[in-house]
């Protein structure tokens, strides 16, 4: 059953970080934290999310600004969770139904345990769901308090436990499900007469009970998912289990992770089926990779396109790119923001390109830069050609036709264009246009002077 709203609290500094950025801004998988409970609140139907932020605001304001539908309520004093609670309910308005309370730190929770925990909710007819969890060791963690029948009476904080109720191995994960009517009725009562002198959300629970308005339990399967990250021990962890996840659907989908532990693949890559990908690579950002590719190791690939039967040989980096069909890149390539490669076009090693169209068939093997370029069908571009595109204060393009061939050790001095089916003599350097069908060249001519070494030599 869907809910009307979440709210994400996600205003602390996260002081165990050791970092001068907000702790739910720090990257996992592809995604700042806070955006992975963002997403599940959204697989659970929330119509609305209110994030309630407080140190560096404006940092988690413009990382979200692009993000519909999310709305940002400010929590200046740090006074706990049932403080930032009444911080946002304005940013509700009249809503009804009932809301999803999570927590910034909690990239694990999955839409499918929150679906789940707002099912139990209706169905259950209490104000107040809180989802749990059963720890080993619960150290840490407010324990959930219940009655000899079974039934939750309150929740207790680490710090306010007795002895007995530490011992308690069923933990608040800090995530409800609660009625909208019933938490702007009382949330003006909570107080702060506790430990850490903070108004504290979960005793919304013991209130419920005195009032009959009932509240209910659902217990977590996997414990892993109300884990909060704290420190880069933790934020590593959490990254792991992600990436676990993300493997896991892609080879269910029929893609081959050679070696998935020493694979890196960010949340929201497309991968096509019968794709082998070897270990070391990093997907990431927007990338999508067809069916059939090869991505040999250590091949880096950022918001790229890539078609099917695509080879991504050994150490090769790209980024921003777009790569057609039966296209061979590699190894140690290097494609920059702006490249397309039409089908069946190769890219050897050590070949770097950056805003260039090169056309059908064409191949650079070799030791190559191409800069602001475009190149036609069927083009072969010699080892060591390098197109001359920036005169120290601006970028200009070079133009090559179809059927060129270039030969090695070839400088382009842009704008400059060669038309097709010419050829480049090796070692030219080209600074006017080349007309179709023509030979260029542009060297000193070799001297041969017989004997000069010998005379060297003697007079040494």
């Amino acid at each position: 059953m869907s809910v009307s709203a979440a709210l994400i609290l996600a205003a602390g500094k996260g002081t165990r970080m050791k970092s001068g950025l907000v702790k739910v801004l720090h990257e996992l998988a592809g995604r700042p934290m806070l955006g992975w409970p963002l997403a599940a609140a959204r697989e659970a139907g929330a119509a609305q999310i209110v994030v309630v932020a407080g140190h560096q605001a404006d940092l988690v304001q413009k990382r979200f600004a692009t993000d519909t539908g999310i709305r940002i309520a400010l929590q200046e004093e740090q006074l706990g969770t049932g403080h930032a609670v009444s911080c946002s309910l304005s940013q509700l308005g009249g809503l009804t139904g009932s809301v999803l309370i999570l927590c910034g730190d909690t990239p694990l929770l999955t839409g499918a345990t929150l679906q789940h925990l707002a099912s139990e909710h209706a169905a259950s007819g209490a104000a107040v769901t809180v989802l749990t969890a059963r720890l080993d060791r619960p150290f840490g963690y407010g324990r959930i308090v219940r009655d000899s029948e079974g039934r939750v009476r309150r929740i207790v904080e680490q710090k306010d436990a007795s002895p007995e109720e530490q011992a308690i191995d069923e933990v608040n994960s800090g995530i409800y499900c609660m009625d909208l009517a019933f938490l702007r009725d009382h949330i003006g009562r909570l107080g702060s007469e506790n430990a850490q002198n903070e108004y504290y959300l979960t005793d919304l629970v013991g209130i419920a009970v005195a009032e009959h308005a009932g509240c209910a339990a659902v217990v977590a399967d996997d414990p892993d998912e109300i884990m909060g990250v704290n420190d880069r021990v933790q934020l590593a962890h959490a990254a792991s289990v992600l990436r676990q996840r993300i493997n896991l659907q892609l080879m269910l989908s029929g893609v081959t992770l050679v070696d998935p532990a020493q694979t890196y693949i960010d949340a929201g890559v497309q991968v096509g089926s019968d794709t082998i990908i070897w270990p070391g690579c990093v997907l990431r950002g927007s990338t999508t990779i067809g069916s059939g590719c090869e991505l040999e190791s250590n091949v880096q690939v950022t918001d790229c396109s890539i078609a099917d039967r695509v080879h991504l040989k050994a150490g090769s980096v790209l980024a921003e790119s777009q790569v057609f069909e039966d296209v061979a890149i590699g190894p140690m390539a290097h494609l920059r923001p702006g490249t397309v490669l039409q089908a069946q076009v190769k890219i050897g090693n050590f070949v770097e390109t950056k805003k260039v169209v090169m056309g059908v068939g064409s191949k650079a093997s070799h030791l190559t830069y191409l800069g602001d370029a475009e190149v036609g069908r069927d083009v072969n571009i010699g080892c060591g050609t390098i197109t001359c595109n920036y005169d120290g204060k601006r970028k200009h393009k070079t133009v090559i036709g179809d059927g060129v061939f270039v030969g090695s050790d070839v400088q382009l001095v842009a704008p400059v264009t060669v038309g097709a089916n010419a050829l480049i003599a090796a070692g030219t350097t080209v600074t006017q246009d080349v007309p179709p069908d023509s030979l260029a060249i542009a060297r000193t001519p070799q001297v041969n002077k017989d004997g000069w070494c010998l005379k060297k030599r003697d007079n040494a």
